[in-house]
């Protein structure tokens, strides 16, 4: 029986704290926060704290702590939880991100996303691109065993560059819906300094991806690291730090290749993929149009006039077009119609306009994130 300790009077036992933890996008489940569970292990006696993270008091972790008489009876059981913790974590197959919690501590909150349902269809890039890219970072894993077999690592990079609203993301976007089953975990922004906490979470919780978005921006950064060199290094040596046999795909996205590249070519073999996502061609502005346009009967010659004149635009200029449509028709009381596209064309590649274009990612020389991708 636990007793009441009598030094700490004013802390008399009680039951234990709960607290709701999300297990999945739209799911949560009721654990213990702080408690103490008193078991038996093979005929030895276990106490096990359980005490949630708390950053707000300095506590950027949850905690677990085992006390036994017999110490070789507290080791077996945390060996046999760390399995199961890889092996039944909520975590593991889910479409995850780190992200900073508000209190600035070192330690990174979880968000749990849906994973996306994009088909090839949905993906408009040039022809035979988005299978280069697939079987690298999907179909490699789905050939496990004979790459072991032959003494051939799974361990892979990929780097998806190109313009911003190109489609890197839409991309990523489609990588995650091939791989049900696969753990990914997303960084982007300051939560790239999270790179080695993802980086033994993919290893735990294999076949995984780590999804690094816009590195460029941490190309020269310092300010999350821990030491003299940019974070881009610690990103780079943590997809060295992985065993070759590990299943982890670790997917790089940039607008500005030329921030990476050097550094790229420093640590040789961490990316053994890199592959341009161009700005859409005349044939491929079309496909977007019709994309987005799928609910609506725009005659193919106004899809066709409507591609020639967006020369050296993006998919979210597309999708913008299709949209200014649709409003322009409902202002008017009117079915949407070739001549609400056409206007729509007119005002978006007016002179008059260049920002507009330039803040969807079209038109310009500007480098920022990809914006509807």
């Amino acid at each position: 029986m636990l007793q009441q300790a009598q030094l700490f009077p004013q802390f008399p036992l009680a039951q234990p704290d709960y607290t709701n933890l999300a297990i999945g996008p739209n799911e949560q489940r009721q654990v213990v926060a702080l408690g103490i569970r008193l078991i038996t292990r093979s005929g030895v006696p276990l106490a096990v704290l359980q005490r949630e993270a708390s950053p707000r008091f300095g506590r950027p972790t949850a905690l677990l702590e085992v006390l036994s008489p017999e110490p070789s009876a507290a080791a077996e059981f945390l060996s046999v939880l760390r399995t199961q913790l890889q092996t039944r974590s909520v975590l593991k197959g889910q479409v995850v991100s780190l992200t900073m919690d508000e209190y600035g501590s070192s330690g990174a909150g979880v968000t749990f996303h849906e994973r996306p349902s994009l088909t090839a269809a949905d993906v408009i890039l040039p022809e035979g691109l988005l299978d280069k890219v697939s079987d690298h970072a999907v179909g490699m894993a789905e050939h496990r065993k004979q790459l072991e077999a032959l003494g051939q690592h799974l361990k892979r990079g990929i780097l998806l560059y190109g313009p911003p609203g190109t489609g890197k993301t839409h991309t990523v976007r489609y990588l995650l819906g091939r791989s049900k089953g696969t753990t990914a975990i997303i960084l982007s922004g300051g939560s790239l300094a999270y790179i080695a906490e993802a980086a033994r979470m993919a290893r735990a919780l294999q076949p995984s991806m780590v999804i690094l978005e816009d590195c460029d921006l941490i190309a020269e950064d310092r300010s999350f690291g821990h030491g003299p060199q940019p974070l881009l290094f610690e990103v780079l040596d943590a997809m060295d730090g992985l065993d070759d046999d590990a299943d982890v795909a670790f997917i790089l996205t940039t607008n500005r290749v030329d921030m990476l590249e050097r550094a790229l070519a420093q640590r040789p073999g961490r990316v053994d993929l890199a592959v341009e996502i161009p700005l859409p061609e005349v044939q491929e502005r079309a496909a977007l149009l019709e994309l987005y346009a799928r609910e609506i009967a725009f005659s193919a010659e106004a899809i066709s006039v409507t591609a020639e004149r967006t020369a050296g635009t993006t998919a979210s200029l597309a999708k913008e077009l299709v949209r200014r449509a649709v409003v322009a028709a409902a202002l008017a009381g009117a079915d949407v119609a070739d001549e609400h596209l056409l206007s729509a064309v007119d005002e978006l590649m007016a002179d008059s306009a260049a920002l507009t274009r330039s803040l969807l990612g079209s038109g310009g020389d500007r480098h920022g994130l990809d914006i509807a991708e």
